[in-house]
């Protein structure tokens, strides 16, 4: 017996998905992808075709290069990072009994604010006039600018952007735990085993998989939904020191006024993305597996 009479019925329910999907992924993806083969006035009232120039010059751009390795070391450090803060925290906060909900209610409130509101609120901790971890720096000796300091503005979204992400991989990693049966826990407890080995022997192959689906989230957060983040702390400086490829699209696109060169930058972005996913789940779901 089938579970819809009306055979337009399914499609109805799955409609406003697949209008979403096109107007907001799929439209805007082609529409970059054409861009890319032309080169525009800064109004788009003029365009001309000129093939892969767009692209030739972009990669012959060592600033773009730049910023291409600038991504890539914030994503490393993003993901790293967030998964291991996570997962320390959701550990501990397993074996609490007392308050443990409250705990947890605090921990997931960060992924409730908005990159951009992420950003301001570091902003304003880590401001050189008026920040109070600034000034706590300064009174440890350490002259504290990101304004000026290139390493220390890519910290600073570092910091900002791990913080933003954490609570998402810690409500992941606290769930997966609690799905882990305690009789395995207390066969190896019986067998002799520590803390630590039962951690790395039992724990830690059951949370593969769950660490290496966040792994591809967190990556693919690194690479797009950090622009809010560098556009209210540094604007891509000092010196293009935080320049990610997501701020660089914006800036050549809607600052520089050249389009041609941003929409091709929106569709290396897109492949680069698609190419990671790709090998992860290619190569690196091999190795996800329960011992």
């Amino acid at each position: 017996m089938p579970i819809f009479r009306n055979r337009y019925l399914p499609y109805f329910f799955i409609a406003p998905q697949i209008i979403v999907t096109l107007l907001f992924f799929i439209w805007p993806a082609l529409t970059a992808f054409r861009q890319s083969f032309f080169l525009q006035d800064a109004f788009g009232l003029k365009h001309h075709f000129i093939g892969l120039k767009n692209y030739y010059f972009l990669l012959a751009s060592g600033s773009y290069w730049h910023s291409i390795l600038i991504t890539l070391l914030f994503s490393a450090v993003v993901a790293v990072f967030t998964l291991g803060l996570a997962l320390f925290i959701a550990t501990l906060v397993n074996r609490v009994v007392r308050f443990s909900t409250g705990y947890r209610v605090l921990l997931i409130l960060p992924y409730a604010v908005a990159p951009a509101i992420a950003g301001i609120l570091w902003r304003f901790l880590f401001n050189p006039a008026i920040g109070i971890c600034s000034y706590v720096l300064s009174l440890l000796g350490y002259h504290w600018n990101y304004l000026l300091n290139g390493k220390q503005a890519f910290i600073l979204i570092c910091i900002a952007a791990i913080w933003q992400q954490f609570s998402y991989n810690f409500l992941f990693f606290v769930a997966s735990l609690q799905a882990i049966p305690k009789s395995l826990l207390e066969a190896a407890s019986i067998d002799g085993a520590n803390v630590w080995q039962r951690f790395w022997h039992v724990i830690w192959p059951l949370l593969s998989p769950t660490t290496f689906f966040l792994l591809v989230i967190n990556v693919i957060y690194a690479f797009f939904d950090t622009f809010g983040i560098v556009q209210t702390v540094t604007q891509g400086g000092p010196a293009n020191a935080t320049n990610l490829v997501v701020y660089k699209v914006y800036s050549d696109g809607f600052l520089g006024m050249n389009y041609g060169s941003s929409a091709a930058q929106s569709v290396i972005l897109m492949l680069i993305v698609i190419f990671l996913t790709v090998l992860q789940f290619r190569y690196a779901e091999k190795k996800v597996h329960y011992q």
